[in-house]
């Protein structure tokens, strides 16, 4: 068993006072139990070992050492420094033990080791080996520690009240009586005075009516066991270790006979004073129960209701005053819980802590081998000697060596201590860690499977709602209901979840766009929210087999060069927060910002007005209305976007404003946030990505792309191109606002974002693959449909029904190769050729035509 008698640090107001106790280890609570006297039933109190820390500062001197709980921190006092180490040793072992038999670790209970020592050891970091041995085993001093040191009498004090704990005086009652009874199978059936089992956790919680009732029996049994108590007082103070009547019989001088019974009246006398202070604390404790008896017998033995409601009430009262220390016992347990979050900055504090002693110790030995030569050189020269030191200078040296010496040793023990203090809440660091680890991805687990239900509900709503018109009018109205509840918003639901939002799709993303657009058909917004759920579930799935490990790719990488590596990195979707840097690196590697342009455009838009600020300001409040930070004029991205497009519309005359250049700025806008920036991410797009007269007046080269996109769709796609041929289909009226404003307002802001990620880095190419992709993706869906009509009405809104963006970058990039760029170049040549030859021939008709008019005329 560990036990054995310590000194604690009592501080009362100004008073500090050392107080002798005998402490006990509890293996099944992992507490320490601390009372008077190794004798003692009842402990006067504990300290929860499972959270603690231990610190030994050399500076408090010998022995001393502390134990720190997240409430308190307890001074204890070893009669010897092997003592001291002993009990560190034992304590840390133990609870290192208790901690493992647990059937779960206890997250609210993560060790917090906070040391601060002011002097240097020397430390060594270790490994997480369960077999390295930091600290030797320090051997057992049985003098002090042990149940043999039971059977010693207790460390002496200077008085007799000083070792009396007034803070637990029912414990000291009835740890006294006990102590004068022998045992509490001496009362027999008479009657206990005290119910020792009642106190022996906490004592100061006991009611008022208990307290009576055993004051009670005891006022009524006192007189009864007078004779046996004095009987048991006399039997202890013939055992108590005093000089009896052998040893007196023993002594050959009366002289010694005498002294020793001098002696036993003065211990005798102590003990009566203790007594006396004794029995009025039992008067006074006889008194307060005695009332308390008194006022229930009356509630009791009342005859009147309103008596009997008031017992009532007092009850009710109590019960309360239970609730209420039940909430606190919460928010215990709440600020336990974030003592977690501070684990890892406690390891920093100690990492540096160890370096900053490190230091001190590497300056003390310099001090020491500086002295050392000294005196080397010195003692070398002996003429040298007499002149310049004395023999006690020399001895003052000597000794302070021999100090340092006992220091280094003293610091090396601590190192050994906290290193294995470091190594265990490593252990649990990493624990911990794993647990969270596991936790979160269960947690994304259950996310995606909320989303998947959710979505599957949605769509069967919405066949219920194509099913209405032959459904009964009442299932009709609960159809309606139920969609309008789907497609609701619970914006409270959201502001009130603090922790964890049960909601997993939110109204907006990162950048702004709305997850579900507000359509004016219901039928479009079902649509959009199954989409939403269905995305978000596809993400919180591979966040951690496919997201983690990009991210991790992505961290890795310092300086941006062209790679494959990056190329296919950035194929698979740049992360939020490398996005602005990434987009940046390519818009300066095409395009070198000139320094002062941008301003020198922004004043001459202010003195000079332009002749597309009309069409401007008419575009500006219809740009990407589905994005909170452009939906109303006065949204603060609305001015920037204004500059942007004006500063423009100068920079390039032959351009000016074109109906398309808006969205582009505005994506440029919300991702790289600096209106200069975005500025330049425009020119870049418009001037170098994109081929010339893009968007000209006439817009020739993108009507070119749509022959060519055309001819990508025969080749790639067969069945697909057949069928809109065989129903007449344009596929150019749903295809052309996606290569001129590169598929804004058509495609979800995640996919779009991806998108553009590879647009802005390899080109138009990849809007000719994405728009192929979009069209494979749905297939099979448009080749269900045999009608012009429908199918019209599906393709205005078939980009909304792509829900997994992974699958379609794999259909772009991978199941539409090869894709040269060569190619892509020819048939654009090609196409351009016959445009021209065209629109020269429908030239000439219109010339003849006005010519052949004009002769008409009279």
């Amino acid at each position: 068993k560990l036990c054995g008698y310590l000194n604690k640090l009592g501080i009362k107001g100004p008073i500090k006072t050392w107080k002798s106790r005998w402490f006990f280890y509890d293996e099944n609570k992992c507490r320490l139990l601390y009372y008077r006297t190794a004798q003692d039933i009842n402990p006067l109190g504990s300290i929860d070992l499972s959270s603690a820390s231990f610190d030994c500062k050399m500076e408090n001197g010998e022995g001393i050492f502390e134990i720190r709980t997240p409430s308190r921190a307890f001074t204890l006092k070893a009669i010897s420094k092997q003592a001291m180490m002993y009990w560190l040793q034992q304590l840390q072992m133990r609870r290192w033990e208790f901690c493992n038999t647990q059937s779960r670790f206890p997250f609210n209970g993560i060790l917090s080791c906070s040391f601060a020592f002011e002097s240097y050891f020397v430390f060594t970091f270790v490994g997480v080996a369960d077999n390295e041995d930091f600290l030797p085993l320090v051997k057992t001093p049985t003098e002090a520690v042990g149940l043999k040191a039971a059977s010693l009498p207790a460390p002496q004090t200077s008085t007799a009240l000083q070792n009396i704990s007034l803070k637990h005086p029912w414990t000291e009652i009835q740890n006294t009586v006990y102590n004068i009874c022998g045992s509490k199978q001496l009362w027999g059936n008479n009657g206990n005075v005290f119910t020792f089992d009642e106190f022996q956790e906490h004592a100061e919680n006991v009611n008022e009516d208990q307290d009576a009732e055993m004051e009670a029996g005891c006022a009524g049994n006192y007189g009864r066991m007078g004779p046996r108590l004095n009987w048991i007082r006399k039997a202890r103070w013939m055992n108590s270790g005093f000089p009896g009547s052998e040893e007196l019989l023993r002594e050959k001088n009366s002289v010694d006979k005498v002294s020793v019974l001098q002696q036993q009246i003065l211990t005798l006398t102590e003990e009566v004073k203790s007594q006396k202070e004794l029995v009025k604390l039992l008067h006074k404790a006889l008194e307060a129960a005695q009332q308390e008896k008194r006022v229930s017998s009356m509630y009791l033995t009342a005859a009147e209701d309103k008596d009997r409601l008031e017992l009532v009430r007092h009850k009710v009262r109590q019960i309360a005053d239970l609730t209420s220390r039940l909430e606190a016992l919460e928010q215990e347990k709440k600020e336990l819980e974030q003592i977690l979050t501070l684990r890892d900055s406690h390891i920093q504090e100690l990492k540096e802590h160890v370096q900053l002693l490190m230091e001190k110790n590497h300056a003390k030995q310099e001090v020491i081998m500086t002295l050392t030569e000294q005196m080397a050189r010195e003692l070398s020269d002996p003429l040298q000697e007499a002149n310049t030191i004395t023999v006690e200078t020399l001895y003052k040296q000597q000794e302070e060596i021999e100090h340092l010496k006992d220091d280094i040793d003293a610091y090396k023990t601590q190192n050994q201590f906290l290193n294995s203090e470091i190594h265990q809440v490593t252990r649990l660091w990493t624990s911990v860690a794993e647990n969270e680890k596991a936790l979160l991805m269960k947690c994304a687990c259950l996310q995606a499977r909320n989303c998947q239900m959710e979505s599957k509900y949605l769509t069967v709503l919405r066949k219920l709602q194509e099913a209405v018109p032959g459904l009964p009018n009442s299932h009709a109205e609960l159809v309606k209901n139920l969609i309008q509840e789907a497609l609701q918003w619970d914006v409270k639901e959201e502001e009130e979840e603090e922790g964890f939002n049960l909601n997993p799709v939110s109204e907006y993303d990162e950048y702004g766009f709305m997850t579900v657009p507000d359509y004016e058909i219901e039928d479009w917004k079902l649509l959009a929210k199954i989409q939403a759920l269905e995305i978000k579930s596809n993400k919180l799935r591979s966040q951690e087999i496919v997201e983690k490990p990009l991210r991790d790719r992505w961290n890795s990488i310092g300086e941006l060069n062209p790679s494959a590596e990056l190329k296919s990195l950035i194929r698979s979707g740049i992360p939020v927060e490398h996005r602005q840097r990434v987009w940046r690196w390519m818009v300066s590697r095409h395009c070198s910002p000139m320094p002062g342009h941008f301003q020198r455009l922004l004043e001459q838009s202010r003195s000079t007005e332009h002749p597309a600020c009309r069409q401007i300001e008419l575009d500006l409040p219809r740009t990407l209305t589905n994005n909170k930070h452009f939906s109303s004029p006065t949204s603060q991205l609305i001015p920037k976007l204004r500059r942007v497009l004006l500063a423009f519309s100068w920079h390039n005359p032959a351009i000016g404003y074109c109906q398309g250049l808006n969205r582009l700025a505005a994506v440029a806008l919300l991702v790289l946030e600096d209106e200069e920036s975005a500025f330049w991410c425009l020119v870049y797009i418009v001037e170098n990505l994109m081929p010339a007269d893009y968007y000209s007046d006439t817009l020739i080269t993108s009507q070119v792309d749509q022959r060519v996109f055309k001819d990508f769709l025969s080749e790639k796609l067969p069945r697909l191109m057949a069928h809109f041929e065989q129903y007449r289909i344009d596929v150019s009226l749903i295809t052309f606002n996606w290569f001129l404003v590169a598929f804004v307002d058509s495609l979800v802001s995640d996919i779009l974002l991806r998108v553009w990620d590879a647009f802005l880095y390899e080109g138009t190419k990849v809007i000719f693959r994405y728009a192929l992709a979009i069209f494979k993706y749905n297939e099979e869906e448009i080749l269900r449909i045999h009608d012009s009509v429908e199918i019209y009405q599906y393709l205005r809104f078939f980009t909304r029904m792509i829900m997994d963006g992974r699958k379609l970058m794999n259909i772009a990039f991978n199941d539409l190769n090869p894709f040269p760029m060569k190619l892509l170049r020819n048939r654009r040549s090609t196409h351009r050729e016959e445009l021209e030859a065209e629109l020269c021939e429908l030239e000439q008709i219109k010339a003849a035509y006005v010519k052949e008019r004009a002769e008409q005329r009279p």
